[in-house]
């Protein structure tokens, strides 16, 4: 072991350092071992990625700020999930909002050309 005095922007550092061989200190890490995991059966897995539906107690709330563009449903309409609701113009593209629940559009609270915040609420489908 060999001792050193090194001075830092001003403060005084004691340290040891300890002389290895050429092969120690060319030595290389090993690579992480990785563990195997079977891919999920095709069935589970398009079981999983299936939407489960929910129903009532929807509220729908904007994803991102942006402008109205169309609101595709009427008070009292019967929605599916997954069905296109309304469409929100956020940096100067179009995106499709829908409905995250199953039931009937029990209230909309924007109209078009209406600009909205990020988590402010559209509409209810209970």
């Amino acid at each position: 072991m060999k001792k050193f005095k090194i001075t830092v922007d001003g403060s005084v550092y004691n340290v040891e350092v300890e002389e290895v061989s050429e092969s120690e200190s060319v030595r290389r890490p090993e690579p992480p071992v990785r563990q195997y995991r079977p891919a999920p059966a095709a069935s589970s897995a398009k079981e999983a990625a299936k939407p489960q539906p929910a129903t009532g107690n929807g509220n729908l709330t904007a994803p991102m700020p942006g402008t109205i563009v169309k609101v595709l449903v009427n008070m009292g309409d019967k929605v599916e999930v997954g069905q296109p609701l309304i469409i929100l113009e956020a940096m100067k593209m179009e995106n499709k909002i829908n409905a995250s629940a199953t039931g009937t559009v029990t209230s909309i609270m924007v109209s078009e050309g209406q600009t909205v915040d990020t988590g402010q609420l559209l509409l209810t489908i209970s």
